[in-house]
């Protein structure tokens, strides 16, 4: 069988939707909720995040892993998110994914496209800095020994509406 066959029953496709939307809910939980050790158990060995992309330039000739700013492996984008939302300032974060757009490309292969919302804050001195951003997640999954799991994620925002010392605890 190639990759890009499907042979999932209906009832099958929709159990496989079903549990990549639980998988997208996991991973915004146990982010926002500091579970990091569970975070990495969500993703491929070999995700590549360019949530953290770096603006400037068109990369897309390059594979997502080769592209400025890609995180590779779930260790290091759990290392990233982590020191970005619980470094040496703690950043709490809520994310919230809707209106997902799954399709199954093979048995084991799907892609998804998620409508986002999300809010950051903490407090600087007196003052709380925020950032409330919305756009959409654009993603891969895989099915490894007969568990979906985030094999690539793709951050596009279309608004993001912050005080002007946020970005400050990063240094």
């Amino acid at each position: 069988m190639s990759g890009t066959e499907l042979t999932l029953t209906p009832a099958e496709q929709a159990l496989a939707i079903e549990e990549i939307k639980r998988l997208f809910a996991a991973r915004l939980r146990v982010m926002d909720t500091k579970q990091w050790e569970l975070y990495p158990t969500l993703h491929t060995e070999d995700v590549v995040s360019e949530t953290f992309r770096l603006e400037g330039g068109d990369h897309s000739h390059l594979p997502p892993a080769e592209r400025p700013g890609a995180v590779v492996g779930s260790e290091p984008l759990k290392n990233m998110i982590r020191e970005f939302l619980d470094g040496a300032v703690t950043v709490t974060s809520a994310h919230h994914g809707h209106n997902p757009e799954i399709t199954l490309t093979s048995d084991t292969t799907a892609t998804g496209i998620w409508a986002m919302e999300d809010v950051l804050w903490w407090t600087n001195g007196d003052v709380e800095e925020h950032l409330h951003g919305w756009g959409h997640y654009h993603e891969q999954y895989r099915r490894v020994d007969g568990k979906w799991l985030i094999s690539y994620r793709n951050l596009t925002r279309l608004r993001v509406d912050h005080t002007p010392e946020f970005y400050n605890y990063r240094g």
